[in-house]
Order: structure tokens, then sequence, then C-alpha cells
């Protein structure tokens, strides 16, 4: 199960430079490469330390991390929605990810011209944002007239889906995302397909100079000026010239180099673990001599929905499930300490998946 981010912003602020440098980041010792679907697609591997302490307690044959998928969408301008730019193409690519992930210009550089002429993060931001309200308004101002139609024959579902949109409606002509709307389950599933553009998790990315990302006061600054607004959920401050710096140096250096600008981890890693947390995304993980294999579901997830993610089998025939949390096998010194120890659990049907449990399912088909 892969999950796609979308990265957008205006021309010139840094974002096919900060695509390039996370698409090239390889995971140490995973042996996963970075695979190009197309010139603007890549699969990424996701950075897990637990997996790679878990495949040397097993002494495993290989690993196997779960992956994440970016998409390099093209530069946004004022005006998209009415199709200036690349505008319908730009808007079509959006709507097919699962979070939008927007990069913002906040490095001075005389040599990179700003296509609005000065740089100016909120002004920005809500350049883009107005143009993607603007979207969903046009979007949703004809799944109105449609759904009044069918509503006026006395189809209960369109009544239903023409009162969700009228609210969303509502807050996007506030100025508000229509994440936001409030809906009864019924109403969210009248309005499921449309993949609204403001619908979609949000997490925004200050691209920073250099200088100021290596001073931990000055990016902090930074995140503090561009999340004024109180919609928007989370901000990553990253120098898009060292995340592509750092793609090119070999495993130890890179270390060396974060630890050198004072840097617990990279922008990758960063993205990634912001990423999860908006989506609503735990890992779990499968291990041993074989291989040691990462898998990603949504929280909430039971017991035999996540071994349907591994195999349409292990769900069908769903027994049990033997878990123990990474940490604690390590700890007990593999699966045989941690049954003298009384740590591995058995758990059935109702069990919730958690993020970094290790997992046996049991099965029978």
């Amino acid at each position: 199960m892969s999950f796609k981010i979308g990265i957008v912003g205006l021309p010139n602020v840094g974002k096919s430079t900060l695509f390039n440098a996370l698409t090239k980041s390889k995971v140490e010792a995973a042996n996963y490469p970075f695979a190009t679907i197309e010139p603007n697609i890549a699969v990424v591997a996701v950075p897990d330390e637990r997996l790679e302490k878990l495949a040397a307690l097993e002494h495993s044959e290989k690993i196997v991390p779960t992956t994440i998928e970016f998409v390099d969408i093209a530069g946004l301008v004022a005006g998209a929605h009415k199709g200036e730019g690349l505008g319908n193409k730009f808007l079509a690519k959006i709507r097919e990810v699962d979070a939008i992930l927007e990069v913002v210009r906040f490095f001075e550089d005389k040599d990179i011209i700003h296509v609005s002429g000065s740089v100016d993060p909120d002004r920005d931001l809500e350049t883009i944002s107005i143009e993607l309200a603007l979207a969903d308004l046009e979007t949703v101002g004809k799944r109105i007239e449609n759904s009044s139609k069918e509503a006026k024959s006395g189809d209960r579902e369109a009544l239903q889906k023409k009162f969700a949109l009228e609210k969303i409606q509502t807050l996007l002509s506030q100025g508000k995302p229509a994440r936001e709307a409030v809906l009864t389950e019924a109403e969210q599933k009248t309005v499921a397909d449309i993949q609204l553009l403001t619908a979609k998790p949000f997490l925004y990315v200050a691209n920073v100079a250099e200088s100021e990302i290596a001073n931990a006061q000055a990016a902090k600054t930074g995140a503090q000026h561009a999340s004024a607004d109180k919609n928007r959920p989370t901000l990553i401050p990253i120098s898009a010239k060292i995340e592509s710096e750092l793609s090119e140096l070999p495993d130890n250096e890179r270390k060396q180099y974060l630890a050198d600008l004072g840097m617990e981890s990279s922008g990758l890693e960063k993205v990634i673990r912001a990423a999860y947390k908006i989506l609503g995304l735990v890992t779990f993980i499968t291990a041993g001599p074989k291989e040691s294999k990462a898998w990603t579901c949504r929280a909430g997830t039971k017991a035999p929905q996540a071994a349907g993610i591994i195999h349409t089998d292990f769900e069908r025939g769903f027994i049990r499930a033997e878990i123990i949390q990474w940490d604690k096998l390590l700890e007990a010194n593999g699966y045989a300490g941690a049954r003298e120890r009384g740590w591995l659990r058995v758990e059935g049907k109702e069990y919730v998946i958690q993020d970094g449990d290790v997992v046996h399912f049991r099965f029978n088909i």
C-alpha cells in the first residue's frame, strides 16, 4: 500500500529541486532503489531504523521498507482555475494524490526571479489557496446543479448530496477549505468521489536559505511566520539546497553532514513523518530470517485487515495474530526470549494494529 504526496508551489520556489533531492535519497542498508515511474513521479523507500535493527536481530536475508510516492506537479500560477499556465493539467494531477505538500519560498536570491517580483510567503500561500478554492467552487457548483435536478424526482441520496455540497460551497465562499465541512456519515459518502482539492490534507514546506536552516532559531522564526494561519496544519523548514547536497553523499558522510549542521534528520524524514501524521498512517513489521518488511496501514486498522494488506488469503482465513512491540522484541533478544518473558501477545479479530507492532499472522484457508 503506497500513498501519494503531490509537491506543488509557484514557479521558482525550489519545488523541483526539492523533489529531485528527496527522490535521490536512499535508505541505509535497505537496498531499495529509488524508482522513476514517470519523469515527475517517484517511489521512495521510507527511512525506518526499526526495520534495520530487527533485520540484524533476525539475520534477515533482505530488508524491504514501505514506500511513499512523490509527484512533482507543474508550477501553479494565478488564474490556474481558469486554465492559466498549465491550469487544468495541474488540477487534474493534484486530484490524484492523498496529500498535498506545498513548497513556499523564503530564501532571497537575486539570480532566481520570483514570479511575483518579490519574496512574500504569505502572499504566495494565499495565491495557491485562492486558486484551489476557486477550482473547488466551480466543481461544487456543477455538482449542486446536477444533484438539484435529481433531487426533484425524490431521490433521497441526491438530496443528501445537495445538502452536503451546499455546506461545502458556503465554506469555500468564506475562504475556508472543504476539509472543515461538518458532514454526517451519510453526507460524507455522497461526496466521497468528488476529490475536492481543499478537502485533502496539506503539508507546508518553507524553503529557507542554507544559512537559516543551519540556525535552529532562524528556522523556528520562519516557521512561525508561515504558520500564522491556523488552517495550515504543518510547516516544515527545509533548505532544498542542503537536501540536494545530502542526496549526493554516501550514508556515513550524510550523517556527519547533518551532525555538522546541527540537524537530527533530513528533510525527507521530516516530510515523511509529517505525512504519516496528517494521513493517519501507522507502520507494522514482519520480521524473520527470510526478510524483515515494513507495511503501511491507516490508524484504526484491525488485525484481519492488516493481514489482508500482505495477502487477501491472510484476511480471509485469519485466525489470530502474535504481536510484540519492536523495541520489546529487541530487548528480549528475539522471539524465544519474548515468549519466555510473556511479552508475545496473542490477539484476535478486534485487535487494532499499533505503530511499531511486529506481527506474525496465523491463518487457515
